[in-house]
């Protein structure tokens, strides 16, 4: 029964160690902003932040998480760059149909963290791995550089 921190509250589901976090936290938790997409940690839809780095849920398996920190899409709005992406999404409109966008948004936010102003490498870098079927890569790529812009404090990381 592994035991972590999910979105904040402690939490101990009582199932299989090698159960994928992405239905851990869909199915039981109940938390459906995370996506599936490929299952096989190709598409990014699934992102998740564990002790801040992204992770792809579908692969990462229960036992993966045990005593660390779990964020979802639920709560990214509780750490200052999260809000701070969501808000630079929002205002140029960056989503089309919305399926992949809680990845993309968990893996800009964790890019801001680690490059708090990265350049156009540094960002193809880090949303490599995040899928866009409906192509919004320039709208993407465009809301990454607003929220860089944007004043920065000591924010905590999610």
């Amino acid at each position: 029964m592994p035991a972590f921190t999910l979105n904040g509250n402690s939490t101990t589901l009582d199932l299989p160690d090698d159960m994928p976090l992405l239905w851990a936290i869909r199915d039981v938790a109940g938390l459906t902003g995370t996506k599936f997409g490929c299952g096989i940690a190709q598409c990014g839809a699934c992102t998740v932040h564990v002790d801040g780095a992204p992770v792809r849920s579908c692969v990462t398996p229960l036992s993966a998480v045990a005593g660390k920190k779990v964020v979802t899409i639920e709560a990214i709005e509780q750490d200052p760059v999260g809000q701070r992406v969501q808000a630079a999404w929002r205002e140029i409109d960056v989503v089309q149909c919305g399926y992949c966008q809680s990845g993309q948004v968990m893996s800009a936010t964790a890019l801001l963290h680690d490059k708090p102003n990265p350049s156009d490498a540094d960002i193809d870098t880090a949303m490599a791995g995040n899928i866009c079927r409906c192509g919004t890569y320039s709208r993407i790529r465009a809301a990454i550089k607003i929220a860089a812009a944007k004043p920065t404090s000591q924010e905590p990381r999610s």
